[in-house]
């Protein structure tokens, strides 16, 4: 059975991220899987930079990613290979250039405002009130992945059954096919702004509409998934360093004007980019999120040739194991607290690694990408199968954080005292999670 038993039994890639430290290793990791299936988990920089860059197409999503989320998704960016994931990749960056993103700001404000008027009617009456962490945040994300892709207001934050909310994930593919013609329609006819992700695209020329279906089923769940998940393990520490909390929240009364946080500002359409840019513990808060709890814990790769990784044989047909979740903990990249939560890790003042070394990819806030190479911050991966959205996510977070704990006090609902269970599926996520959250006071209160 190899390793089969312990890795089936802890959250996924809990046990690399021991190994990672625990084992002395040249960069490369052999373990078994089920029946002694050969896995080989990279970590070290060199060879990971062969996986991600160098050799990128060397390796291959495996068939049963394909098979299943194929399905879903359709062969989009997230399945294509080879060529046609170049081709893909080509035209769509265009559209997430930070050039763009900074115009989806106003949608990801006005989401956020709505989901905090939305809670604030729920605690009117009683001040406070508990709720189930993973069904609003994922409403939320849903909403603004639906409007800042295509221009489309699925309006979740307002269903109040799970029953009607899986009644309509049903018909989303029919809304993208609907929403991809009356979008062409309008852009031939120059009758919508081009802003949104689907604009973009369909002016580019370079997809069919089957394509455009593909590409947005894509960002739809994988998207607003990974984002869910990584506004849950934020709510999460908030609920524990309560010192960070207001710490956050002071900056955000710094830099963000009142007028954006009143009651009744849901219309983000005067909402700039930089008000969020200014916010730099914010960032920092963010990207610590996204280090210690990338929502894609691990994924795989198959060689789809005879290659080699630092100078070892990898035959056609071996499986390879790429994992944030280990490779963000590395002691030897961030230090001797690396499985802490620290957000002044990733601020210029820090003397840490992190704050050294600041991404070139990523929006004028800059975010920085690990200790002395690129290969330290896995959470997007790198490389020519990095995740496209990269600074989608990271606003979409940032706003919805800003706008959260500018109007709301957040706690544990209930003791937490050995932290939550990591629920994995699309995302890893923080399994259960209840908090509970009040109005605080300001000129923004609710009254």
């Amino acid at each position: 059975m190899g390793h089969f038993s312990r890795i089936i039994g802890e959250p996924q890639g809990q046990p690399l991220r021991q190994w990672i430290n625990d084992i002395p290793h040249n960069g490369l990791i052999r373990y078994l899987d089920f029946f002694n299936s050969e896995r080989i988990a990279v970590f070290g920089s060199t060879a990971l930079a062969e996986v991600l860059v160098h050799k990128a197409y060397d390796f291959v999503k495996p068939p049963q990613f394909a098979r299943g989320f194929g399905s879903i998704f359709g062969i989009g960016l997230f399945l294509a290979e080879g060529e046609e994931h170049k081709r893909q990749r080509k035209n769509l960056l265009p559209a997430f250039a930070y050039r763009h993103i900074k115009d989806l700001y106003p949608a990801f404000w006005s989401k956020s405002q709505e989901l905090v008027t939305v809670l604030s009617r729920q605690i009117q009456c009683n001040g406070s009130r508990e709720i189930d962490v993973d069904g609003w945040v994922s409403r939320a994300t849903l909403d603004i992945i639906g409007l800042a892709a295509f221009g489309h207001d699925f309006e979740t934050i307002h269903i109040r059954h799970t029953s009607e909310l899986a009644k309509g994930s049903d018909i989303i593919k029919g809304i993208c096919r609907q929403m991809i013609r009356t979008r062409t329609e309008e852009l031939a006819f120059r009758t919508h702004p081009n802003r949104d992700i689907l604009s973009i695209a369909i002016a580019s020329g370079a997809f069919s509409e089957e394509d455009l279906v593909n590409q947005l089923m894509t960002f739809l769940v994988a998207g607003h998934e990974t984002t869910a998940a990584a506004m849950g393990w934020s709510l999460y520490e908030l609920c524990r360093n309560r010192d960070i909390q207001h710490r956050i929240r002071d900056e955000i009364r710094k830099h963000i004007p009142a007028q954006h946080l009143d009651r009744g500002t849901e219309d983000g359409a005067e909402f700039p980019a930089t008000h969020i840019d200014r916010c730099t513990y914010l960032h920092a808060f963010c990207s610590e999120i996204l280090r210690l709890y990338p929502p894609i814990p691990l994924t795989m790769r198959v060689a789809a040739r005879d290659t080699s990784i630092s100078e070892t044989r990898i035959p056609k047909g071996t499986t390879i194991v790429l994992a944030p979740w280990a490779v963000n903990t590395s002691i030897a990249s961030w230090g001797r607290d690396a499985h802490a939560f620290r957000p002044d890790r990733w601020l210029p003042s820090s003397s840490t690694p992190a704050a050294h070394h600041r991404s070139r990819a990523s929006c004028p806030a800059a975010h920085p990408t690990g200790p002395d190479t690129p290969y330290a911050f896995l959470t997007f991966l790198a490389g020519p199968r990095s995740c496209i959205g990269q600074s989608f996510a990271r606003a979409e977070l940032a706003c919805l954080l800003a706008a959260w704990v500018a109007a709301f006090e957040t706690e544990f609902a209930g003791a937490v005292e050995d932290g939550v269970e990591v629920v994995t599926g699309i995302s890893a996520r923080p399994g259960g999670l209840k908090v509970r959250f009040r109005r605080i006071g300001g000129p923004w209160e609710w009254s």
